[in-house]
């Protein structure tokens, strides 16, 4: 061939490698989804090389989103490159190399390499690799083989495909800032929307809103009619300020409102339609600027006050109770002694005494009121002392019969403790004051001839203690706020109870380590309040004894070997859970990211994992999932959702428990030892049932409302 034929030819070749380039780059920047571009680059660069197999990767620390595609496999040969010996260490030797590499002999540079046992799910022979750089910095490599009988790969192929890998670099960096954008938009709107507080952002030339969350939508949605839209019912609210003025949106258009500009600071503002329904929020309002100082937008926080005034109502009114019941044994306390000043030496001895006693008696009742407030105090910081010993439950039950008869109870009690039962872990004194209360609660609601039923049974690896009574019942819609301290003044009961005994029971209840619960069929059943604690094994060896005493503040010796990995986005959350972790004796990981969470199982691996539900980017019951994949391991999850299909589905899932935010430091402690105990031996098998919701444990299925 002649020399201008051959440079007609080499030109020809070259015009022809350019297209192939350039059709390759137009496919790879028509889409910004990462996967897509990605897929886009190895397909291609297979095209451009006329390859069998290709793949590309890109490394975790990249755009946090570790990638590996393949092009001309197959699913069973893409999952053999991870299940092939010595795999993970030839990617890695080829992810190393800072120039192409082009061999022809893929078994022989193994053998040279010394990794002769390395054995591709697929057969081939000669293999180019080439890496991705942009800005200097590695962000991928291309693998690219042709099979066995296929060929080699040229000289001009290691250029074609390095060329096509530096302009694959600036888009898949495109993409990957693509990604992050789109995750951290995620982000904002799943922090937006989960955010207890309303968020609504206002275009300040038109007065609508652009955008709002879930809250936000509703509040408005508590005062807008079925058929009205957020804009019309702007239009017909009035606003009162926390001075008394009121702003019609009638008379003074949004738009015009907006374009002042004014920046509100924790305003009390009433919003109320013309039907007369209102909504009470704090609201903050921020302008957005353009750099001319025009506003543009207005940004509008608004915090639903109702719980705030309601938490604030029942403050008062249990205030009130209080220095009632405080000011009524003053009384009685102030009389009795003015009566035995004033008279001096005429009164009887009799009466001297009986006022005597009067005195002695309303003492008591304040001392009992005092200690009843410190009780409740410590058990919201975590410091109630708690010193739980081997007891027979049997000697529990009857001190507490014995202390309601002497208090002047009047109810036939009936007492059935399930005969050869364990002993169980508890402080003698505050599990009889818990019984106490619940004997004081049940007489109180019931009438004096009927009968309270006291009963003590196994129940698993606890002993579980009822108290039945025959009175007037609880309402389902109450159930849930019985252990809270201000639930006497919420339900409307007569004086003569603070509404303090039933929060301090479950304080006292789950620092040993047990639950405390309520069932009520309704009005006039009657109602049954259970309670557990943990038992004792035969041997006479506690089945808490490898784990800490449960005393608050002493006896941490076998914890300090405990790991505990905590899980949560939110960093004031996850230093609070470190602070618990640390004063209860374990030892704490904390990680706020989901991807080093599962690094962490695998590597740390803790004895317990603390998970919070909503994490960035993942969902955290399927987090949970992957986590188990790696350990057998107890999850309990943490989360401000108290839902009862939340809690299900957390728990048909594998969680070991589900507690809801706030959450005292005693309760994480005593959950975190009852998840460890359960680990030590199996778990009840009878299921646990409450109100429309039953957990079988053996089967580890979940009933809710009679659907699975």
């Amino acid at each position: 061939m002649d020399r201008p034929d051959e440079l007609r030819r080499r030109i020809q070749q070259l015009e022809e490698r350019l297209s192939r380039l350039s059709e390759a780059s137009l496919r790879i920047n028509e889409s910004l989804d990462f996967d897509t571009v990605l897929q886009e680059v190895v397909d291609s660069a297979r095209v451009l090389t006329a390859s069998r197999y290709g793949a590309i990767t890109i490394p975790g620390e990249v755009f946090r989103h570790p990638t590996f595609i393949a092009s001309g496999l197959t699913e069973e040969e893409h999952q053999g490159f991870w299940d092939m010996p010595e795999g993970l260490g030839f990617f890695e030797y080829l992810n190393g190399l800072d120039e192409p590499l082009r061999v022809s002999d893929i078994a022989g540079h193994l053998r040279a390499l010394n990794m002769p046992d390395f054995l591709p799910s697929v057969t081939v022979s000669s293999v180019l690799v080439s890496p991705i750089r942009h800005a200097g910095a590695r962000v991928g490599t291309i693998y690219l083989a042709h099979e066995t009988g296929g060929g080699e790969f040229t000289q001009e192929d290691e250029e074609t495909l390095a060329m096509f890998a530096s302009q694959a670099a600036l888009v898949i960096a495109n993409a990957g800032r693509h990604l992050e954008e789109r995750r951290a938009r995620a982000d904002l709107e799943t922090l937006m929307d989960t955010s207890p507080v309303g968020v609504a952002v206002f275009d300040a030339t038109t007065g609508d809103p652009k955008s709002f969350n879930r809250e936000a939508g509703r509040l408005v949605d508590s005062l807008r009619n079925p058929d009205q839209t957020p804009e019309d019912l702007l239009n017909t609210m009035t606003f009162t300020r926390a001075d008394g003025q009121e702003i019609s949106l009638r008379e003074f258009p949004m738009a015009e409102l907006l374009s002042i500009g004014e920046t509100l600071r924790a305003e009390e503002i009433v919003m109320r339609v013309p039907d007369g329904r209102s909504v009470t929020v704090l609201l903050n309002a921020t302008p957005i600027l353009s750099d001319e100082g025009v506003v543009e937008s207005m940004v509008v926080t608004m915090q639903d006050m109702a719980d705030v005034e309601k938490q604030e109502r029942l403050r008062a009114e249990f205030l009130a109770m209080v220095s009632h019941e405080l000011r009524t044994p003053l009384t009685s306390i102030m009389g009795s002694a003015t009566a035995i000043m004033q008279s001096g030496q005429d009164l009887d001895p009799a009466v001297v005494r009986q006022f005597v006693r009067i005195i002695g008696d309303q003492s008591e009742h304040m001392n009992a009121l005092v200690a009843d407030l410190l009780d409740v105090a410590r058990i919201e910081t975590g410091t109630l002392p708690v010193n739980p010993e081997p007891a027979e439950a049997d000697v529990l039950v009857d001190r507490a019969r014995s202390a309601f008869v002497s208090a002047g109870g009047r109810n036939n009690l009936s007492i059935d403790v399930e005969p050869g039962l364990p002993m169980v872990m508890a402080d003698r004194r505050r599990i009889v004051q818990v019984l106490s209360n619940l004997l004081s609660n049940a007489a109180r609601h019931s009438p004096g001839t009927s009968s309270i039923n006291v009963s003590a049974v196994r129940d698993g690896v606890n002993v579980a203690f009822s108290v039945a009574d025959e009175g007037r019942g609880i309402p389902a819609d109450s159930l849930p706020d019985l252990f809270r301290k201000f639930s006497r003044a919420q339900s409307g009961e007569q004086s003569g109870d603070t509404g303090l005994g039933l929060a301090i029971s479950k304080g006292i209840v789950e620092a040993h380590g047990g639950r405390i619960w309520a069932e009520s069929d309704g009005p006039g059943t009657g109602a049954c309040f259970t309670f557990t604690l943990p038992a004792v094994e035969d041997d006479g060896g506690s089945v808490v004894e490898a784990l800490p005493s449960l005393s608050m503040r002493e006896s941490k010796v076998v914890e300090d070997r405990v790991r505990v990995l905590a899980v949560d986005d939110d960093p004031h959350d996850l230093r609070y859970i470190g602070d618990t972790l640390v004063r209860s004796g374990y030892d704490p990981i904390v990680t706020g990211e989901p991807d080093e969470a599962l690094r962490l199982v695998a590597q740390a691996r803790p004895d317990l994992v603390l998970l919070d539900l909503m994490l960035p980017d993942r969902d955290g019951i399927e987090l949970m999932k992957h986590i188990l994949d790696i350990a057998d391991v107890p999850v309990i999850f943490l989360s401000i959702y108290g839902r009862e299909e939340v809690i299900a589905r957390a728990f048909d899932t594998g969680a070991a428990d589900y507690v809801v935010k706030p959450f005292s430091p005693t309760e994480l402690s005593a959950r975190i030892r009852a998840a460890l105990r359960r680990r030590i031996t199996p778990e009840p098998s009878e299921p646990y049932a409450l109100g429309v919701l039953t957990i079988d444990y053996a089967s580890r299925t979940v009933v809710l409302a009679g659907r699975p």
